[in-house]
């Protein structure tokens, strides 16, 4: 799979970012919440990122 980098909250590594695939996916790097409350199937996972992320991808017409 390639990944390539659309948009983070920061340069460095530990930072939420969103990244695109070339299977025509995002991939999003977060936080891990663990007071959800939510029941997921063993295969599936929440990752929290902030909202400003997601309105600087679109500000920016990544996604």
């Amino acid at each position: 799979m390639k990944v390539t980098k659309l948009v983070s909250t920061c340069d460095i590594k530990d930072c939420p970012t969103l990244y695109a695939t070339d299977r025509d996916t995002l991939l999003v790097q977060g936080k891990t919440p663990t007071d959800h409350g939510l029941q997921l199937p063993a295969h599936e996972n929440l990752v929290e990122i902030p909202m400003d992320l997601v309105r600087r991808a679109i500000r920016e017409q990544l996604i």
